[in-house]
């Protein structure tokens, strides 16, 4: 995937994932592509680490995984932040 496609992949994942779990964060866009691109990464590394696949395209497995990771990268942000 090239890098325009993983910042739309971000993106959707990280909206997602705030709207999974709403609280009060700053940053808005630009916070929410950088936790959603961390997020699939993230994700992509920890399923690839216990054999569950990776983030290889816009498919549902890795879109699903891209969301894990964003929920972990903002429960994590928001543990810091506080």
């Amino acid at each position: 995937m090239g890098i325009l496609s993983w910042i739309i992949f971000g993106l959707i994942a990280g909206i997602l994932a705030k709207w999974i779990m709403p609280g009060k964060d700053g940053g808005g866009f630009i916070v929410t592509v950088i936790l959603g691109v961390v997020g699939a990464v993230v994700g992509g590394y920890i399923s690839t680490f216990f054999g569950y696949g990776k983030v290889d395209g816009f498919n549902f497995g890795s879109f699903m995984v891209a969301v894990i990771g964003a929920l972990v990268v903002l429960f994590i942000y928001r543990k810091i932040r506080s």
